[in-house]
């Protein structure tokens, strides 16, 4: 079960500034943080990044780096001046990596996490890319799982996996390892672009801590009342 109250991040994704910035005003005291990547940052950078922050709200600034470690090292301080909640690297990008990027912000002012198989993917994209995991018929999970464990010994403070993979990382890896999990969708929403979904209750009695939600409460024709409706989803599974 999480260990946040609300364990909603609402993923800000858009190019937008002021209809995200409206947004996080609307849904603070009613999501646990927001979610800004890529299509937010490349559009509007440090300033809509501290536009959106002034509302209020944790930030997971999803970025995934991905580069050698001395580059990733650098852009990681270079975002550390935002003070995002968590900011975070992919786990393919291996070992050292992990570990420059682990050493390079501050502890106790974010935490840095890495995602292990994006939720867009299934097996047979696994296998269409060459990971040996799905090439010998591994599960998917079983791949997730080995980022999972190089990314805690290298000094992560967590992971970004698949709702499917959750129960494996969170029962070997323990309750201290944060679990950021997208492909989250209530029973009657659209899956979209994602592969491997599941419902806020079942991730939240999983194991989530974080689960991260866009297009249901965004595009809902009342974002706050989506958002309550999931919010209460998760006390009740969390309490069942």
């Amino acid at each position: 079960m999480s260990r946040y109250d609300n364990p909603i991040f609402c993923a800000l994704d858009t190019t937008d500034l002021e209809w995200a910035v409206a947004l996080a005003h609307e849904l603070r005291g009613h999501v646990g943080g927001v979610k800004l990547g890529l299509e937010f940052y490349y559009a509007h950078g440090r300033d809509g990044y501290g536009r959106v922050a002034d509302a209020g709200l944790p930030v997971f600034l999803d970025l995934k780096l991905h580069d050698i470690p001395n580059t990733v090292a650098g852009g990681l301080r270079a975002l550390s001046a935002l003070k995002p909640a968590i900011v975070n690297v992919h786990a393919g990008g291996g070992r050292a990596m992990l570990r420059a990027a682990a050493e390079a912000v501050q502890p106790g002012n974010t935490q840095v996490i890495a995602v292990t198989i994006l939720t867009s993917l299934d097996a047979q994209d696994l296998k269409d890319i060459g990971f040996d995991a799905a090439a010998t018929g591994e599960p998917t999970q079983a791949h997730a799982l080995s980022l999972a464990r190089l990314s805690k010994s290298a000094g992560m403070a967590g992971v970004v996996c698949s709702p499917h993979d959750l129960a494996a990382i969170r029962a070997e890896l323990g309750q201290d390892f944060l679990t950021v999990v997208p492909g989250i969708r209530p029973a009657d929403a659209d899956s979209g672009d994602q592969k491997r979904i599941a419902t806020p209750s079942w991730a939240v009695m999983n194991g989530a801590d974080i689960i991260v939600i866009g297009r249901p409460i965004t595009r809902a024709d009342d974002p706050v009342a989506a958002a309550d409706a999931i919010a209460a989803e998760c006390r009740d599974a969390r309490d069942s």
